[in-house]
This record gives structure tokens, C-alpha cells and sequence, in this order.
């Protein structure tokens, strides 16, 4: 079935020819299509499946209650858990927070999955603008597609969750369970779910859509060609410097509580810094390349990069944002390892000074840093989907210029260059961006924790003999250990995320090999 079957043209009000396209129609177009157009539409349902999935992973934590006063929980905690991250209440809203920025990436994912087969579905979009289809119900198709596929996920997503819900139920000897399987979200939360990621969608592709025209002679897209402007570092300066001009004040007015809450918009505002900057960044490294450059690989690349300078914040956005918050999980947990061994040393000597063989400090290292680590965690898994979403990106994009790399190679242009000329496309502006990230999530991080550790001393009876003999009364010194940045840690993060990077291009370039053929020059 083609666009043109199955669009009826009846005549419109007010006696002008235009077109009528009923639920049923719309369904049947938008399952319609190449094998690029299924493919993409299974990669958002499964992206929106693994949204559904966070979304109500974090609706579970927000689920569980708080013990009752009155019974055996009497110091409020959840002793049915093993993990103190779910035991305590002041922490499952945390908890809950870094479960849905797991999201991020995920939506990221939805996006770029939703380009794969655009030119098939541009031609698709301007036969039903020949067959007299206006621009809006042009737009309402891919909108449809888009929201079908979505519920799809989430019902998936549901099902899933459902499912694996007695699979996980694991109480160890003591009853305790490893994670929160006895609670279920609550029904609000599932219609939430269920309704918001669809509607989210098909908000997202009428966005996306709002600069394509699609008419009888093709698509056409309005987008501005202006080149992008250095405004977004106002935008990082703002993060972090407002973080860092503020965080004292707040902390020394007794205001540490709030500390969090100062963190969050700060981290918004340099996360969006970094991702809108990687259209400048992209701009300048290719006005640079065109400039010094002679080799036809990143002259190539070059004029690509001032072409379109927005793709690199398009692809790489999430995956920015994980390596952001990543690095500053990395600082946090020095300064969780560094306390830990100053409150050692203080009690080091407390104890030889009083004589004594208990300290006077309490510090649950184990606690502290295995939470680090959990967040850490948790931004690797952000940054293995962000860099899905890359692949998809890259892969969607080769299959857009197929027609414009077999020109080059019918020119005479090798195989290899047009590889190499993707790797400066991709990389050029990856480079400094994934080292500003990890930059910037440091020292969020590092403002957050400071440069040292310092526990006072204090009052201690000194003590001696046997039976001790207390003699004197003294003030155990301070102790002062600096928090060394996690410089290899760090190296090894932004190093890491360039590794995907890389592997994606070695995937994305065994597609320019099969792709770019003369043989593309005949395809209509």
C-alpha cells in the first residue's frame, strides 16, 4: 500500500479541494513503510520501554512507607531493605532523583531513533501532500507514529516490570531484601506513566517537525543557518560560579540542608552550557580545520562541521550530561575516602593519647562511598545508553548522506577518505567537549566538597599504666588530610566515553562502505 492508496480526497469546507484522513488511516500509515521505517519504530518503542522502567523504578522507591512509630520500627527506619540508600527516608527521594535522570538518556535515545528512515518518510509525507494532504495532517502522521510506537514501550515496559517483579524478590536469611519488591507504584503512577511518555513523544516529534515543511515537490526544512554564538558559556559561568560564590554563604548560615537544592540548578544550568556549546565548539574547530588543514579527509569534514554545527549537540547531549555528573561522582567519592581516613587518624590519636582503646568519632565509610559508587554506577549505565543513541545517530546520518557520499565516490574521492572525513566529523568536536564536561562536573564537585578534611580535636584525659592512671587534661590536635583530585579516575572516565565514541565510528564506518555506492546515483 502507498501514501497515495490510502489518502481519500473528498472535497473540503468552503468548496476547496483537501483531504480526509481517519484514525484507521492514519494507523495503517503509519505502519506502512521500509524496513527503515520498522526499525524505527521498534528502537522507540523499545526506548520508550526502558523509560517506562526507570520511571517506575523511581516510583517504586517513592512508594515505600515509612515504618510505623509505634510498632517495631521505632527509629523510623526500613529494616526490611540491605541497603541503607533504601532503609533511611531522607535518602529515598536522592534515590529516586538519580533513578530518573536515568531517563534523560533514554529520551535522548527515543529522539535519535526517531530519525532513522526520515528521507523515506519525507518522500513519504510530500505523496500525501501531492494527494492533497495539508502540512498539519502531514505533521499529525509522524505524530501518530511516533505516540503508537511509544505506547507500544510503555505497555512493554509495564509487562516487564511486572514480570521481573517476583523474579527479583530475593529476601536473604534475615527476611531483608536487596531491592524495593515488596511495594508496587501506586496506580497513579502507572496512569501517569502511561499517558505522560506517549503524550511526552508525540509532544517531541510536533517539535522536532515545527521547521519541516513537507510539500508535493519534497521536504523542506526552515531551519535558521545563522552560526552559533559563545553565549552558552554564560550559561556555565552562571552554573559554576554561582555555585561556588553561593555554597559558602548558604553552608556557614547554617543552611546545609539546602546545599542539595543549590546543587541541582547549578548542574541544570552547566549541563545545558555544555550541550548548547557543542554547536560553537563545532562551528570553531571547523572554520579551524578548514583553515590549516590540506588534507581531504578534514577539508571534508571541515565544511561539515560549519554545514551543520547543531548535529554535535543533537548526538552527543546525553552523553555530555553523563560524563558530567560521572566525573563529579568520582570527586565526591575522594572527599567520602579522604574524610574516612581523617576521622581514622583523629581517632588514631585520641586513642593514644587517652590510653584508651575505643575513639570518639563514628564514620560509616562503607555507607558513604558505596553510595558514591552506586551513583557512579548509575552514570555509566546513562552513558552505555547515551552512547546507543550516538550509534543511532551515527548510523541515521551515514544513511542521510548515502547519495552524497556516492557522488564523492563517483568523483573519485576513495572509501577511506569518506571514512576518515566522518572521524573528523565526530570527533573533532567530541574531544574538547568530553574534557569540558569532566572538567566542569569536577569542579562542581570540588566546590561542593573543598580542597582538605579537617576534624577538630578534642578535649581527652590523658591517660597511663595499668590500671590507668589520668593525669591531665588535653586538647587532641586537628586533623587535616587535602582531598586529592582523582586525576587517572577522571583520565579514565573521559577516556572511556572517547572509547565509545571510537567503536561507534568503527560500526558507523562499515555502513559508509556499504552505503556509498555509484549505484546510490540511480535511486529516486
Amino acid at each position: 500500500m502507498t501514501a497515495l492508496d490510502a489518502v481519500r480526497v473528498p472535497h473540503a469546507r468552503g468548496g476547496l479541494p483537501g483531504v480526509e484522513l481517519r484514525v484507521s488511516t492514519l494507523a495503517r500509515l503509519a505502519l506502512a513503510g521500509t524496513g527503515g521505517d520498522r526499525l524505527r519504530v521498534t528502537l522507540t518503542a523499545a526506548s520508550a520501554a526502558l523509560a517506562t522502567l526507570a520511571l517506575l523504578a523511581a516510583a517504586t522507591v517513592a512508594a515505600i512507607e515509612p515504618p510505623d512509630l509505634g510498632g517495631a520500627g521505632v527509629d523510623g527506619l526500613s529494616h526490611q531493605y540491605t541497603n541503607a540508600l533504601l532503609r533511611e527516608p531522607g535518602l529515598r527521594p536522592g534515590v529516586a532523583l538519580v533513578v530518573l535522570l536515568l531517563t534523560l538518556p533514554v529520551l535522548a535515545l527515543a529522539g535519535q531513533c526517531a530519525r532513522i528512515g526520515a528521507p523515506a518518510r519525507d518522500r513519504r509525507l510530500a505523496a500525501i501532500r501531492l494527494a492533497g494532504g495539508t502540512p498539519r495532517q502531514t505533521v499529525a502522521l509522524a505524530v501518530v507514529e511516533t505516540g503508537g510506537a511509544a505506547l507500544l514501550g510503555v505497555l512493554a515496559g509495564v509487562a516487564v516490570q511486572l514480570a521481573a517483579r517476583p523474579l527479583l524478590h530475593r529476601p536473604d536469611a534475615r527476611g531483608r531484601l536487596p531491592l524495593p519488591t515488596d511495594v508496587l507504584p501506586s496506580p497513579a503512577a502507572y496512569v501517569a506513566v502511561l499517558l505522560g511518555v506517549p503524550l511526552l513523544s508525540m509532544l517531541a516529534a510536533a517539535v522536532l517537525l515545527r521547521r519541516v515543511t513537507a510539500t508535493p515537490f519534497g521536504v523542506r526544512r526552515s531551519a535558521t543557518r545563522r552560526a552559533p554564538r559563545p553565549w552558552p558559556a554564560a550559561l556555565i559561568v552562571l552554573g559554576v560560579g554561582g555555585h561556588l560564590a553561593l555554597l559558602p554563604r548558604v553552608v556557614g548560615g547554617g543552611g546545609a540542608s539546602m546545599v542539595p537544592f543549590l546543587m541541582l540548578p547549578a548542574s541544570a544550568l552547566a549541563i545545558l552550557g555544555v550541550v548548547l556549546g557543542v554547536g560553537w565548539i563545532s562551528a570553531t574547530t571547523g572554520r579551524l580545520l578548514l583553515r590549516f588543514s590540506r588534507r581531504p579527509a578534514s577539508l571534508i569534514a571541515a565544511r561539515d562541521l560549519i554545514a551543520d554545527p547543531w548535529h554535535g549537540s543533537r548526538t552527543l547531549g546525553a552523553l555530555l550530561a553523563a560524563v558530567l555528573l560521572g566525573s563529579g561522582a568520582l570527586v565526591v567519592r575522594a572527599w567520602f575516602v579522604t574524610t574516612a581516613e581523617a576521622h581514622e587518624a583523629a581517632d588514631a590519636a585520641y586513642r593514644e593519647l587517652g590510653g584508651r582503646p575505643e575513639g570518639y568519632l563514628s564514620f560509616d565509610e562503607d555507607f558513604y562511598v558505596n553510595s558514591a559508587e552506586s551513583f557512579a554506577l548509575a552514570t555509566l549505565v546513562a552513558l552505555a545508553v547515551a552512547a546507543g543513541g550516538l550509534l543511532v545517530a551515527l548510523l541515521e546520518r551515514v544513511f542521510a548522506r548515502r547519495r552524497a557520499h556516492s557522488a564523492l565516490l563517483a568523483t573519485g574521492v576513495p572509501r577511506g577518505v569518506l571514512i576518515r572525513a566522518l572521524a573528523w566529523r565526530t570527533l573533532t568536536p567530541a574531544v574538547p567537549a568530553v574534557a569540558l564536561a569532566v572538567l566542569i562536573g569536577a569542579m562542581l564537585a570540588r566546590g561542593y566538597a573543598g580542597d582538605e578534611v579537617v576534624v577538630d580535636g578534642t578535649l581527652v584525659e590523658a591517660c597511663e599504666g595499668a590500671p590507668p592512671r589520668c593525669t591531665a587534661e588535653v586538647v587532641s590536635p586537628d586533623t587535616v588530610r587535602p582531598i586529592d583530585l582523582p586525576v587517572v579516575p577522571l583520565a579514565l572516565l573521559g577516556t572511556g566515553a572517547l572509547a565509545l565514541i571510537t567503536i561507534n565510528l568503527g560500526v558507523a564506518a562499515r555502513s559508509v562502505r556499504t552505503s556509498a555506492t555509484p549505484g546510490e546515483l540511480r535511486t529516486p
